[in-house]
């Protein structure tokens, strides 16, 4: 598990939680959230074992979730996420190189808000977690 925080502001910055068995695939997350406003804490995990406990422990507000991965599929750790009353307001984004439409669904029937095909665009990456991130 790695942890990434930039000198905080005053106030409490989003949380986002990276889910993916994938070294590349985080890497490149992280380089993209970064450029978000608010300098946000990014926090990563290599499988879904850890991912679920790291979600249950930090309770963030966003989190990017591969499907496809040891110890705990992407499908089990929403089920569980969404099954938990303290995370009820996090938003889960599906990621997954798999585009048929089953999975999608599958994804979305597991509480997932969002569902992104890999190989994805960083620059809808950045802005689909703006639009989540935005204070109401």
């Amino acid at each position: 598990m790695t942890y990434r925080d930039k000198d905080k502001p005053m106030g409490n910055p989003a949380k986002i939680v990276i889910v993916d068995d994938e070294v590349h695939i985080r890497v490149l997350l992280e380089q993209t959230l970064e450029d978000l406003a608010g300098e946000p804490e990014i926090l990563t995990a290599i499988n879904g074992a850890e991912g679920l406990a790291l979600i249950e422990r930090e309770r963030p507000q966003l989190i990017f979730l591969d499907v496809m991965m040891p110890f705990m599929n992407g499908y089990e750790v929403c089920t569980a996420v969404r099954g938990n009353s303290d995370l009820t307001d996090a938003t889960i984004v599906m990621l997954t190189a798999k585009g048929q439409e089953s999975d999608r669904a599958r994804g979305l029937e597991a509480g997932a808000h969002h569902f992104v095909t890999k190989p994805f665009d960083p620059d809808e990456i950045l802005a689909l977690a703006e639009a989540i991130l935005e204070p109401s």
